[in-house]
């Protein structure tokens, strides 16, 4: 007889707890529904645990230390508390200068990471191209994946894969696989590699079947010693297809909510984290190389070259900004030029239509006393540069 699945036992054990609340008073209760309150337990099964460093984070300091102005900071807060937000963290110089949390969270409630999780597939291959075990960024797919050496599949790059444009077409049921190696395997060809970028789960699944092949390790076992415990960060869980099976590499990861500001530093330092090189200089800046298929887009972060979309939606104060967007409302503002790292993470229904994504970066960029504001075209309007003009 098949074992009941797990789900099966959760409204069973909450039916004894009911009842030996029933004998032994409400505190038994009381307790389990706390237990409740503080876990941001993850729904999907099986997991994977992604081991982590358990460090402790670096100073938190005042932000008149890392000359930010407080105004700025809470009016950023504000903006976050109306649009649905469950945290904002903002770091400056290796240093944690601001937290806000929401929605009875804290830095170390579990969350899902949602969008953010293929950001460690992008981030461990810069990694494995330090390591020598990938040839370079435009290495063919057919050289790393046996199954695709004679398909026109294999001429898919490493590139394609970070920049989210394998042309590759969308594979319907991929997150309910059973199997996700084959199911990424199978997937079609529907556009020239490097032509559109397309967001879809089977780049990042690719990417860590690559990051399986090449090192041959457990794709958990790979980012927690390229990145994750070298980040100091708590341990994750990842979702698999099935007991011993492949990782999702595209979502699905449960961390820290305040973990994923380690890596928005180290994302500003230029893969420097508390003085440890953890990635090799110059992979932040491959990632923030405009994609030929949409030059809005590196390798998997937004940049600040153009106005963002959106009837009156600002562009970013400073042209370096360049962000990591996650589905659900995370979001992840990293501001070379000013060694910020900012993160607001979102509820699962997202942000609304009012949302401005420029609006809490630019109230902290503008917040610092060494910010120079662009110098002013001619023709411009003084009055956003100069107040009072």
């Amino acid at each position: 007889m098949a074992p009941l699945p797990r789900q099966f036992f959760v409204p069973i054990a909450a039916l004894l707890l009911l009842a030996l609340a029933g004998v032994f008073g409400p505190r038994l209760w009381q307790h389990y529904l706390a237990a409740l309150a503080r876990r941001s337990a993850p729904l999907y099964a099986p997991r994977e645990r992604l081991a982590g460093g358990n460090e402790p984070l670096a100073p938190r300091v005042p932000p008149q230390l890392e000359q930010l102005e407080p105004q700025g900071l809470e009016a950023a807060a504000r903006y976050a508390a109306e649009h649905g937000s469950r945290a904002l963290i903002v770091a400056r110089h290796d240093h944690i200068v601001f937290e806000r949390y929401w929605q009875a969270t804290d830095f170390d409630t579990l969350a899902d990471a949602q969008g953010f999780t293929p950001l460690l597939a992008v981030l461990a291959t810069g990694v494995a191209i330090q390591h020598r075990r990938i040839g370079w960024p435009d290495e063919p797919l057919g050289l790393l994946l046996p199954e695709w050496a004679a398909d026109p599949r294999g001429a898919i790059t490493v590139r394609n894969l970070v920049q989210q444009a394998s042309g590759l077409a969308a594979a319907p049921g991929l997150n309910e696989a059973h199997d996700l190696s084959t199911a990424a395997l199978g997937s079609a060809l529907g556009a020239p590699p490097g032509t559109q970028r397309f967001v879809q789960p089977v780049d990042a699944q690719l990417l860590a079947l690559v990051l399986e092949r090449v090192t041959r390790q457990r794709y958990a076992d790979y980012l927690s010693a390229a990145l994750w415990r070298r980040l100091g960060a708590a341990d994750a869980w990842l979702w698999l297809d099935h007991a011993g099976g492949m990782a999702h590499a595209d979502c699905c990861m449960f961390a820290r909510q305040g973990d994923w500001i380690r890596v928005g530093q180290m994302l500003a330092r230029d893969g420097s984290y508390r003085g440890e090189q953890v990635i090799r200089p110059g992979w932040v800046g491959f990632m923030r190389i405009p994609a030929k298929s949409d030059p809005d887009f590196g390798s998997l972060v937004r940049l600040a070259l153009h106005p963002l979309p959106g009837s009156g939606a600002e562009g970013y104060a400073s042209a370096d900004t360049f962000v990591v967007e996650g589905r659900g409302g995370n979001r992840l503002w990293i501001v070379p030029s000013l060694q910020l790292a900012i993160l607001a993470t979102g509820d699962a229904r997202g942000r609304d239509a009012q949302w401005d994504d420029a609006r809490i970066p630019n109230l902290i960029m503008r917040s610092a006393r060494d910010y120079l504001p662009p110098a002013a075209r001619p023709g411009a309007d003084l009055s956003t540069v100069v107040p009072g003009h």
